[in-house]
Order: C-alpha cells, then sequence, then structure tokens
C-alpha cells in the first residue's frame, strides 16, 4: 500500500546510525514520511467503517501492517 516503497526503506535505512531493526526502521519511517503514514492510517480507518454489520474482514492495523512490510524487506535485505 506504499507507493516508492523500496525506495523509502532504502532512504530510511541509510538515515540511521544504528543497526537497522524493524523497530528503528519503524519509527524512522515515520519521522521521513507522515504524510504516508497519515494516509495508511485513512486508508485503514475508511475500511474499518465501510465493513458491513456482521461481516468481518480482517485487516492489520497501520503499525503491524507497516512493521510487517519493514521486517519483509528487511529479511529480503539481508538474505538478497
Amino acid at each position: 500500500m506504499i507507493k516508492e516503497k523500496e525506495e523509502k526503506f532504502s532512504a530510511v535505512f541509510e538515515s540511521l546510525q544504528e543497526k537497522p531493526n524493524e523497530i528503528n526502521m519503524f519509527g524512522g519511517f515515520l519521522k521521513m514520511y507522515p504524510a504516508e503514514w497519515k494516509q495508511l492510517k485513512i486508508t485503514f480507518s475508511k475500511f474499518n467503517r465501510s465493513k458491513q454489520f456482521g461481516r468481518t474482514i480482517p485487516l492489520p492495523k497501520p503499525e503491524q501492517s507497516l512493521k510487517k512490510e519493514i521486517r519483509v524487506w528487511l529479511k529480503s535485505r539481508n538474505n538478497g
């Protein structure tokens, strides 16, 4: 859901002083890309409001979603 995720995650990765991990990458992303973070939260709340009563489609919270994407990105970076 993040546009140009690869470039943004790379920029955050390069900006970190300490060893990159899921937590400091998450914090760095929030600082560097507040507009994208806001958009993720808006998308999540719109989706939650649009669900019909009785039908639940599990959608991870924006925090969980972003951390998972960072985790996957870091793993692919380390293995690649």
